[in-house]
Order: structure tokens, then sequence, then C-alpha cells
């Protein structure tokens, strides 16, 4: 990396708990500028419910860091709001070369019970907005060939989270492309399955069926994506693109 600190924009940070915060300190410490999304009315709507002072403990953590921050509130649900965040980014931080993609809309529902709505819902912001934020990358894309850097968080959630699991199985279509396509740039595009990671969201009956399923005998956390991202956008990561890595303590093997 040059002596200028490059650019990071991670979406989907709003929470300390969350796999977005752990995401955007991890980069802040490997010598990134980070700039955020989030997106206050989801979580609003969750069980977990909003903590307005978690964003400025995240931009504090970052500044302790090293790193140069900017924070964008941005509904994904809409069009122009990959647009609009590429913009303030770029114009308090500069160029982005990596982007990290954690943002989500992921409300539990059946085959039967899903409403056109949710189902749209899901399509417009885990489908729709990631490919749009990869566009804009690869549109803006100024750095270095071999730098630039697209990580998107997926799942393989299918029955009974079925808008949540359909909308990722397709961002991991996008992203794949993207690897190709994107290769005359030498952008690489890789996905991260984290597995059941303790964001706040597993009960204990939950959590007691992960622990026996999995082989390290432990739930997922924040850190664990973090370090794989890290190692994905360093340029020791350059050679691996177009993978889905399931980094998840042996639960698919």
């Amino acid at each position: 990396m040059s002596e200028k600190r490059p650019v990071a924009l991670v979406t989907g940070v709003g929470r300390t708990a969350g796999i977005g915060a752990a995401l955007a300190e991890q980069l802040a410490a490997d010598g990134w500028d980070v700039g955020l999304s989030w997106w206050q009315p989801y979580d609003e709507r969750m069980a977990w419910g909003s903590r307005p002072g978690d964003l400025d403990a995240i931009l504090e953590r970052l500044a302790l860091a090293g790193a140069t921050t900017t924070a964008v509130h941005a509904d994904l649900s809409l069009v122009a709001s990959p647009r609009a965040i590429f913009d303030a980014v770029e114009e308090a931080l500069g160029p982005v070369t990596a982007l990290v993609m954690s943002h989500c809309e992921s409300v539990a529902s059946t085959l039967l019970d899903t409403d056109l709505d949710s189902f749209d819902q899901h399509f417009a912001v885990n489908t729709r907005a990631s490919w749009l934020l990869i566009r804009e990358l690869a549109e803006r894309f100024r750095g270095d060939p071999g730098s630039g850097r697209i990580v998107a968080l997926t799942s393989d959630a299918t029955a009974g989270n079925l808008p949540y699991g359909a909308s990722k199985g397709a961002l991991d279509r996008i992203v794949q492309a993207a690897a190709r396509e994107l290769a005359p740039l030498r952008i690489t595009a890789n996905l991260i399955n984290p597995g059941p990671t303790d964001t706040g969201w597993i009960g204990d009956e939950l959590r007691e069926q992960i622990v026996a399923a999995v082989q390290r005998g432990r739930l997922g956390t924040p850190a664990d994506a973090a370090r794989l991202v890290s190692f994905l956008c360093s340029p020791e990561g350059e050679w691996v693109n177009g993978q889905l890595l399931h980094s998840d303590g042996g639960l698919h093997t």
C-alpha cells in the first residue's frame, strides 16, 4: 500500500456488536481510512433495537486506530443510495479501493407466508443495492492494478428464511460475475459465509444446537469474519478471486 492510507467503504455498520463494526475496526487497524454506511430505521424495527450511541463509539475506535472516517446514513432500498454513498465517501476521504458489504435486510418468513413487499425489500437491499455498489466501485476505480477489492457477506439460509436466502443467493452470482468481468481492472471479488455469528440475535436454545453442531464447539464471532476480510483486502489476498468461502468453524464439513 502507498504512504497515503487507501480507502475502504464498509456498509451495514451501525451496532458495536455487529459484524460490520468489526470489519471496519480491523481495516482501520490494517491501515485503511474507512467510510461506512448505516440505516438506523432497520435496527429500530429489529429485535435488538436501535442504539444511537453505537455509531459514535465505532467512529471513535476507528479514529484511535489512526483512520480518517466518514459515516453516511443511507437507505439501501433506494436506487439512488449507492451513488450517494460513494459521492459522500469520495468527497470526505478520496477514491474507494475496497468495497466490503455487510448490509442486509433479514426478516424470517417461509415460502407460504412471505408477503410481496418483504420479498421485494430483501432483493432491493441485499441484491440490487449490492450490484449498484459494485458498479459504482468499478466505474470510479482509480487504484493501482491489483489493489481493488470487493468482499460481500452472504448466507446459505433457505427454509424458514426464504426472501433473505434467495436474495443472498442472487448476490453470490453477482459477486462471482464481478470477479470475471472486472478482471481488466484486476479487482478481486469474493464472498464470505460467516455461519452463525454471535451478534445478539441467537437465543439460548439455538445457541446450544449450533455449538453442538460446530466442530470448534462455539459460535462464530464478528472478529472471525474480520480477520478473513483483512486477508482478502491485503496485498497477500490478491490470488483469491471469485470464491465463496465458508468461515464457519467446520459447520459445512
